[in-house]
């Protein structure tokens, strides 16, 4: 059973820099804040994002990464760095309790005084790879379905670390975000289930994925956004 409350175990901002490859800039990097921080409607006005025409929005404004999953990936890749506390994905809330097993599409969330709704899981990219020095890091994330996921924000206001997550409304109890990335990071078209999902309020560049793969009847080509340059309509890291 989901639980409905758990708690903001840590709250992460970071600054963009210059990243790991020529011309390129990231807020990966983030680390834990304390005290109260003010959200607007593009997520923490404390945060930043890399590259604005891909990064951050409206509808990936605050990104959240379960704390359990840092287990499964010290097992996998072995003692690393990165794993020893949160931040190590980019993420803005790390939690105990939540996954994409139990969190659902369209889910709202009061934390604070603010109310969040899910928009979308995280399609991770070529910025996991260099982070964690592994060459296909981006991919294993997609493969695990341990990606994280984003809200947008539908009232602003305050929060901090310590503060209760409170799922108050579930409109899509059949559409937790594993079923979701399960479509989307499919190697066969599914059809019918495509079509389920595009009944769904789904953020506009997963809708155009989807409708491109029934009209071509055809999954698109992943190698740009796992391993390099990324198209302006395709969802990198944060």
């Amino acid at each position: 059973m989901t639980p409905e409350r758990i708690t903001l175990d840590a709250l992460l901002t970071g600054r963009a820099v210059a990243y790991s490859r020529p011309g390129s800039m990231s807020a990966i990097a983030k680390t834990p804040r304390t005290g109260s921080l003010q959200v607007g409607p593009v997520g923490l006005l404390e945060d930043e994002q890399g590259d604005l025409r891909v990064h951050g929005g409206t509808e990936k404004a605050i990104h959240h990464y379960p704390r359990e999953h840092y287990a499964a990936w010290a097992a996998e890749l072995g003692p690393h760095a990165l794993l020893e506390q949160p931040g190590a994905f980019g993420e803005n809330f790390s939690s105990h309790g939540w996954t994409e097993q139990n969190v659902c599409l369209g889910d709202r969330v009061q934390v604070g005084s603010v109310l969040l709704e899910v928009s979308q899981g995280r399609m991770p990219c070529w910025k996991l790879n260099d982070r964690f020095a592994v060459k296909d890091m981006s991919l294993r994330v997609q493969q695990s379905g341990r990606t994280g996921w984003y809200y947008r924000v539908l009232e602003a206001g305050s929060l901090s670390a310590g503060d209760v997550l409170q799922q108050v409304e579930r409109p899509f109890e059949q559409w937790p975000l594993s079923r979701l990335s399960a479509v989307l990071f499919s190697r066969e078209v599914a059809l019918e289930e495509i079509r389920l999902c595009l009944e769904l309020p789904l953020v506009p560049s997963w809708r155009r994925t989807l409708e491109r793969r029934v009209e071509q009847v055809a999954v698109e080509d992943w190698a740009p956004r796992l391993q390099g340059t990324v198209p302006a309509d395709e969802e990198p890291a944060r």
